[in-house]
């Protein structure tokens, strides 16, 4: 029993005496602070498109349908003689959103029109121009870009996230300054935020490939046709990166 009171007694000393290092005077280690908030952004153009190609089966009057096969080996042939590289092409989806059904649903209607989409990834828009200029359009469903990258994007955000911090420091310093103190070191930084606005297409661009969407212009109108517009001096709108950081300083 005395050995339990003891301890406890202890205990309470040790509470006791924490409790009243804690509640003294000055016993903060950074009793005065700045928090300041740096940013840095860039714009990229960017070198990796990403192009969604959806291809259909079809039937003209008075011939026969042409198959999925023909249509799938005639569109990766002219892939290849614009020079895209087998590891850019993957499959996005095929005949919809069903396979399996599909195929039970074709042994009952051999006239049923399957479908198959491709991504390719693009590094520049003349390429894109290329192998529009070989799809069949009658196969051709939909043709469409689904995002933009770039290829040293991470190394674009680390660089960003760095000159970030550098700009807040360099901001607490002419704070401070300001107020008669000296900078200290740095007791927080805070991950930066990132804001990235990878608007798709812009200009001529934008229209031409709206028009292929929509169906609104069929691809043998023209190559070229698409409301009146020419590709000339027309590239994708960059890539805008932006990373804010926090961080705090004790002053001296």
């Amino acid at each position: 029993m005395k050995k339990i009171t003891l301890l406890l007694a202890t205990i309470i000393l040790i509470f006791s005496v924490h409790a009243q290092t804690n509640t003294q005077p000055g016993c903060y280690p950074f009793p005065k602070t700045i928090t300041v908030t740096g940013s840095a952004s860039m714009e990229v153009i960017p070198d990796e498109i990403y192009v969604q190609v959806d291809l259909r089966e079809y039937k003209k009057r008075g011939e026969d349908k042409t198959e999925l096969e023909k249509i799938k080996s005639d569109f990766l042939a002219n892939c290849k003689a614009v020079g895209i590289a087998d590891n850019d092409i993957s499959v996005a989806s095929y005949d919809g959103y069903n396979l399996a059904n599909i195929w039970q649903r074709r042994k009952k209607d051999p006239e049923l029109l399957a479908s198959i989409a491709y991504q390719i990834k693009f590094n520049n828009t003349k390429l894109i121009d290329e192998l529009v200029n070989k799809l069949d359009d009658q196969a051709t469903n939909n043709f469409r870009i689904t995002r933009t990258s770039h290829s040293k994007i991470v190394e674009y955000r680390k660089q960003l996230k760095v000159q970030a911090i550098k700009a807040a420091k360099e901001k607490a310093v002419y704070l401070t300054e300001a107020v008669n103190e000296q900078l200290g070191q740095a007791i927080e930084i805070n991950e930066p935020e990132e804001s990235v606005n990878s608007d798709i297409v812009t200009g001529a661009y934008r229209d031409r490939y709206k028009a292929v969407n929509e169906n609104v212009v069929r691809l043998d109108q023209g190559k070229n046709a698409y409301y009146g517009v020419t590709d000339d001096g027309v590239d994708y709108r960059k890539i805008k990166l932006r990373f804010e950081v926090k961080v705090l300083y004790a002053l001296k």
